[in-house]
């Protein structure tokens, strides 16, 4: 007889659920069946049961199994009552006596890969059925025979609470009267080939702190927050047009506690917006906090799609944390990984028994760099999970956006691969469509849905369109991580001065695709970590020239088209490269340059966003005019900000450490000029070379322009001026 089949016989029945072998528990356990109106218990360990306000059941003999037959006049649910083997007397409604809970539209939904929340019915949610107080729980496992709810509430005994299968829908449910919010538990999953696997909830939304690897039965969502202007703010801003400024923050390592331990969520809150807002950040923008299993992965191998990290507290404490930001200015931003998992045995893979949620072809299905597994983008109800989770996090945690992960990985099929180490597409390309039909999708509900949120690509390829419109061919996201400009920007920097004239293109190329996407400039935790050294030590030169160096890489970042990324600690000069197991080298600000890293990283941040022409027009190009891009021999540039208002700034890069007197550029108009920056300004441990604060243009054509002004430019200096006059100014 196959696993499938459903046992003819009580006997055989009898021995199959005792075995956790029964296809369907439900047509066994519970009742009343049939005319006689039977009712069955199956028990480990109870010497005696009866139906409140009914019969005592019959014990069949040498079995764990009770029966009898139910009056008329005792309706559905029935309680139960009995004895175990140590005289302790128990009591709890039967779950058999319960019919199906979930709804028919939403498993349609789910199948067709058309439910953007499919953790509203999957997963565990606390509820009230008939009366009775307990917990609905769901999973889907469509090649399972067998899938059990385990926990500490029945001994962790797949065998106590076999669930129902809603037919084709490969979902499987059980209410089970009496558990609790707080209760561990897990599914436990027969596959087809017999073998038993413990797994833990796709959907849980809470989880055990690390290494234990249990869900938690969740309290429903009942947060009282305070945002309610910033979120009628956000469904309606324009924020390509806004000052968006990020700073990039591993919860676990920014700061610790007095006794070297991780802070919680509540504590973090205050201490980050108060660093924050005293910096002139707009948003932060956390490293994965969604469950992880290992601190070293820094949350990227993801196991808890729907679950803040326990690292930190628990949901609600997640929910003040972005509460708390919201109420001073701050907003946030999160990783996102849809692009792989980890191959814990406990997790997703393999979860049925089968390559569920992954491709079992491991040229589809594995990264051979990370050692995880790759989502099955052409599967609905794999695409509804990702879909859902994306939304879950912008709707119940009014996060405002999420940065996703190695998009290029999940776009090309061949990421990483060998030659003969992928499959190519249905037309024999490269281009994952499964991956990139998501990604639209994506993109395309999250925006209709969450009105001012935002879905930021990391994607280091020349992907065409990834920030344009789905209907016009894009792939929709709101932003996408300037890899080429970050590269080709440490690179130049990196090199001695004397050498940089040799290297002014990696300065200048990037204004040819500048505006072909909406563009992050990001100095992010991926330049500071596997040797590659903090920004400060990848700076060329003595102590001086390091630290006026990496001034003017945040000068330029500031002021160059595009929105702003840097990771904690680069705004201070951090000198060691970035370690997740201790806190950021906050000592460091003790000593003058350091502080005046931190001076000018307040300042940048500040007239970026009080200065119009420097973030209104990021994503277009009349925001951005060179005033000379040519002079490599001296290794100097200049270029034009400008606003939709006729708003301008002028800024100027003398990138050597060579003071040039009398160096005269053009300028769009006559009259004072007004210096708002010098990076080498005595105040951030600069030299304190300059124009006295302002310089007076002449009517002399220069450069193309109608009028110009000669300047002496610090070494290794920026400048940023403004015509006076301009409100701005």
């Amino acid at each position: 007889m196959s696993e499938k089949t459903p046992p003819q016989s009580t006997e055989e029945q009898r021995r199959r659920i005792a075995e956790a072998r029964h296809p369907d528990p439900f047509a066994f356990l519970g009742g009343p069946h049939g005319e006689k109106r039977r009712v069955r218990v199956y028990l480990p360990g109870a010497t005696a049961v009866s139906v409140e306000a009914g019969p005592e059941l019959e014990h069949v003999p040498g079995t764990d199994f009770f029966e009898g037959t139910l009056p008329a006049d005792i309706p559905r649910p029935w309680q139960l009552r009995w004895v175990d083997g140590d005289g302790g007397e128990h009591a709890g409604y039967d779950p058999y006596a319960f019919g199906p809970q979930l709804a028919d539209f939403d498993l349609h939904l789910f199948g067709e890969g058309r439910h953007w929340h499919p953790q509203n019915f999957l997963g565990a949610h606390p509820t009230t059925v008939d009366g009775v107080a307990g917990t609905q729980f769901g999973v889907w496992a469509p090649n399972a025979d067998r899938v059990s709810v385990v926990g500490d509430f029945n001994g962790w005994d797949g065998r106590r609470h076999p669930m129902r299968v809603r037919g084709g829908s490969g979902v499987w449910e059980i209410f089970l009267p009496g558990v609790t919010v707080g209760t561990l538990y897990k599914f436990e999953i027969r596959a087809r080939d017999g073998s038993v696997v413990t797994k833990t909830d796709p959907y849980g939304r809470c989880y055990e702190l690390r290494p234990d690897t249990a869900a938690v039965v969740a309290a429903p969502d009942e947060y009282v927050w305070g945002d309610d202007a910033w979120m009628a703010r956000r469904a309606e801003a324009d924020w390509q047009a806004e000052p968006m400024s990020i700073y990039e923050v591993h919860l676990g390592s920014w700061q610790l506690g007095d006794d070297g331990e991780m802070l919680d969520y509540r504590e973090l809150a205050h201490r980050l917006v108060d660093y924050v807002t005293a910096r002139g950040y707009t948003h932060i923008e956390l490293m994965p906090v969604t469950e992880h299993p290992l601190d070293a992965s820094w949350g990227y191998q993801t196991t808890g799609y729907f679950a803040p990290t326990r690292r930190h507290g628990n949901p609600d404490d997640f929910r003040y944390f972005v509460d708390h930001c919201h109420r001073n200015g701050v907003g946030v931003l999160l990783d996102w990984v849809p692009a792989h998992f980890p191959r814990d045995a406990w997790a997703l893979a393999e979860f049925d028994g089968t390559a569920l949620y992954e491709h079992e072809d491991p040229r589809r299905g594995e990264h051979r760099d990370w050692g995880t597994l790759i989502f099955n983008y052409g599967r609905n109800e794999v695409r509804c999970f990702l879909l859902g989770s994306a939304l879950y996090w912008l709707e119940h945690f009014h996060v405002d956006g999420l940065r996703v992960d190695a998009v290029a990985s999940m776009l090309y099929l061949n990421y990483s691969r060998e030659e003969g180490d992928w499959l190519p597409n249905i037309h024999g390309g490269h281009e994952n469509l499964e991956a990139i039909d998501f990604l639209r999708e994506l993109n395309t509900v999250t925006h209709g849905e969450q009105p001012g949120t935002m879905v930021i690509a990391e994607e280091s390829t020349s992907w065409p369109q990834v920030t344009r419109p789905t209907w016009l061919g894009g792939l929709g996201f709101s932003m996408k991580w300037n890899m080429g400009w970050m590269h080709d920007t440490l690179t130049y920097m990196g090199e001695d001065p004397i050498h940089r004239k040799y290297y002014h293109d990696h300065l200048t190329f990037g204004l040819l695709y500048a505006f072909t996407e909406n563009f992050v400039l990001p100095f992010s935790h991926d330049e500071v970590v596997h040797g590659k050294r903090s920004l400060l030590y990848r700076m060329p030169g003595d102590e001086w020239q390091r630290f006026a160096n990496l001034r003017l890489l945040y000068a330029l970042q500031f002021t160059y088209p595009g929105k702003k990324l840097q990771f904690m600690g680069c705004e201070f000069g951090q000198g060691e490269e970035w370690d997740d197991t201790r806190a950021l080298d906050w000592y460091t600000l003790d000593y003058p340059l350091h502080q005046g890293v931190l001076r000018i990283t307040d300042d940048l941040n500040r007239l970026y966003r009080k200065l119009p022409a420097l973030h209104r027009r990021d994503f277009t190009e009349d925001g951005f005019e060179w005033i000379d891009c040519h002079d490599a021999e001296q290794s100097v540039l200049s270029y034009l900000r400008k606003d939709d208002q006729g708003r301008m700034a002028v800024v100027i890069f003398n990138l050597t450490p060579v003071t040039r007197e009398g160096y005269r550029i053009g300028l769009p108009d006559g009259g004072v000029w007004r210096e708002h920056l010098n990076s080498d300004a005595a105040c951030y441990g600069g030299s304190d070379v300059g124009n006295g604060g302002a310089v007076v243009a002449e009517a002399l054509p220069w450069m193309g322009r109608t009028h110009s002004a000669a300047l002496t430019l610090p070494p290794l200096g920026a400048l940023v001026l403004t015509p006076e006059g301009d409100e701005s100014s």
